[in-house]
């Protein structure tokens, strides 16, 4: 078993009631929630991806790659708005998940995200390089939507691809 899905089996509270679902085959509604995580940003269907989240959506990521919500702003607009900026600087951008562990009302993902930088992402304009990168997001799920996040991106392996 690779260390990203050791890890997130542990972050579910325990590899016996998980599923390896990408690794070792399993389904679960939870796991169905990454798969359309990346299907929607892949398709650059950024209202098929606000669908995803609930209205009460809570963001626990707060980082310089995920910064609190703006006053008056919801943190699922928040998470949509940062999610469009990411589809602008990466025009071609395709999601795709590595591993997943799911439990009834939990999902673990690791995403890896391929594009070439086309628009201004994170402040840099567009350089055309090839970009490589990942994040690791746990997800809690209620009644078929996104409810609650934590996650970690690779925010310094962008910065370097950005700036090489």
């Amino acid at each position: 078993m690779n260390r990203r899905i050791m890890l997130t089996a542990v972050a579910l509270g325990g590899a016996g009631a998980a599923v390896v679902a990408h690794a070792q085959g399993g389904s679960s509604d939870a796991q169905a929630m990454a798969d359309k995580f990346a299907a929607t940003l892949t398709a650059h269907d950024i209202a098929a991806f606000a669908a995803l989240f609930a209205d009460d959506y809570r963001n626990h990521q707060t980082s310089a790659a995920a910064p609190p919500p703006q006053p008056g702003k919801s943190q699922k607009q928040a998470t949509v708005d940062f999610f469009a900026a990411r589809l602008a600087g990466m025009p071609d951008l395709v999601v795709t998940v590595e591993a997943v562990v799911a439990s009834p009302g939990k999902v673990a993902a690791s995403f890896v995200y391929t594009g070439t930088h086309g628009g201004v992402f994170f402040g840099v304009p567009p350089t055309g390089r090839k970009l490589r990168f990942t994040s690791c997001d746990i997800f809690s799920i209620r009644d078929g939507k996104v409810a609650e996040h934590w996650g970690m991106g690779d925010l310094a392996g962008v910065l370097a691809q950005l700036k090489a």
